[in-house]
């Protein structure tokens, strides 16, 4: 197995407490940016790392910073993102829990790159244990002189803010989540203005994904090449945490280079498929297109998931073996996001709703020859416009379901129940809906 950099602590019960982190060469990243380089010139190490966000959309971390004004009579801030709302992902909560203070280091070094001196951990509500390490973890700094005033004699100074959110998917969105850091209502905002120039509070704000922090105490200290030299090529670079749920054998977090091919992973790492065989896999948290079983042999990396027409995401990787109706596995994801959408765009609002009730309509047995062209156009009509990317993580795996199961789709409409659950009738099953 590759070296872990992030797991290879998973066992040992004080890797969230400081003086381990300190014996395992913790804040020597921090101490080498603020006594030895500019803020510009931690910029163009991460960006010369290659280092793409974590998140979901994998922009490039240190491109990203570089957008912060140099100039501005206005305070600055960094924000965490510690939501994590992607169904089928649980990296950064083990982060958050289990390694605080690398992610703490990061957002310090993010924070003086960027010249903030206040750097907010927006964390999901429901993350109660998580919260309450981060908050242990940042006293526990204040306390050894890596946050707080003259930061190790350097003049350089941050708070940083525990922000605990109320566990709406929709503020894992940076905008939506600036409004909720703000006290307002999680909708987010129209671009540009972008955060960099006009976030939290109206000022020049950056927001990283946790995964995406905790990685820069590493490029800091192994340096920028040595980042680059991990993973299958120069745009897809560094360590990468990938969730895997679902039927297989040994679901869990698993830590390799990035581009770790996905058939690997499902049945060497993964020990296989628990029951059955594999029918499809959801590759990157539920918001990205589905692939089947003949499409797995592909590295997980930004561009080679974007080639076959999927996605990174957030790598929570969802393994569906013959058992699973696809009808009912997509109105499962369709009530989530028809529930979890704000509101605020017609298409979103009104998309999400519709197409849960045609797939309602199917699983009831009364799905009509047209549903399929349908569920394809409320899709189409959603994707890429609305203000967020909610809409699309409603519309791209209901395009993707239809699409690539088609056959199943169309067998629920014209045998009035499931193909894949014979001996029952989908009335019978779904009488609930």
């Amino acid at each position: 197995m590759a070296q872990q950099y992030f797991l290879h602590n998973r066992d040992n019960p004080d890797s969230n407490k400081i003086d381990f982190y300190l014996q395992n060469g913790g804040y020597k990243a921090l101490e080498t940016v603020v006594k030895e380089y500019s803020p510009g010139e931690v910029i163009e190490i991460v960006k010369k790392s290659g280092l793409r966000g974590r998140g979901g959309a994998g922009f490039p971390a240190g491109v990203k910073w570089g957008f912060v004004p140099k100039y501005s009579d206005k305070p600055k801030y960094l924000v965490s993102n510690a939501d994590e709302s992607e169904p089928g992902t649980f990296k950064d909560r083990y982060i958050l829990e289990k390694e605080p203070h690398m992610l703490l280091e990061g957002i310090a070094i993010a924070s003086y790159a960027i010249q903030a001196n206040i750097a907010y951990n927006y964390i999901r509500g429901e993350f109660v244990y998580g919260a309450r390490v981060f908050e242990r973890a940042v006293q526990e700094a204040e306390e050894k002189g890596y946050l707080g005033q003259n930061i190790l004699g350097s003049g350089f100074n941050l708070k940083v803010v525990n922000h605990r959110g109320a566990g709406a998917y929709i503020c894992g969105e940076e905008t939506g989540l600036l409004e909720s850091l703000e006290g307002k209502r999680g909708w987010p905002r129209l671009k540009p203005p972008f955060p960099a120039v006009e976030g939290a509070f109206k000022c020049p704000t950056i927001v990283n994904n946790v995964e995406t922090l905790a990685n820069v105490p590493l490029i800091i200290n192994n340096g920028p090449d040595w980042f680059s030299s991990i993973g299958p090529d120069e745009k897809n670079t560094g360590p990468k945490l990938y969730c895997v749920s679902g039927h297989v054998k040994k679901p869990g977090l698993y830590e390799f280079p990035m581009g770790k091919n996905l058939k690997e992973l499902i049945y060497e790492d993964c020990g296989g498929m628990l029951n059955g065989s594999l029918k499809a896999v959801i590759p990157g948290g539920s918001s990205v297109p589905v692939l089947t079983a003949d499409e797995i042999d592909v590295s997980m990396d930004f561009d080679s998931l974007a080639a076959i027409g999927s996605m990174l995401g957030s790598a929570g990787i969802i393994v569906l073996d013959e058992s699973t109706c696809m009808v009912d596995a997509l109105l499962n994801l369709e009530r989530f996001y028809a529930h979890e959408s704000c509101g605020q765009c017609t298409p979103c609002r009104e998309g999400t709703t519709w197409m849960v009730k045609i797939l309602q309509r199917i699983e009831r047995g009364e799905g009509r020859v047209e549903d399929m062209d349908l569920l394809d156009d409320i899709a189409e009509k959603i994707n890429f416009r609305t203000i967020c990317p909610l809409g699309d993580a409603a519309a791209m795996p209901a395009a993707s379901f239809v699409k690539k199961f088609r056959k199943e789709f169309e067998a629920h409409v014209k045998k009035g129940k499931c193909p894949v659950k014979k001996d029952k009738s989908i009335k019978a099953t779904h009488a609930h809906v």
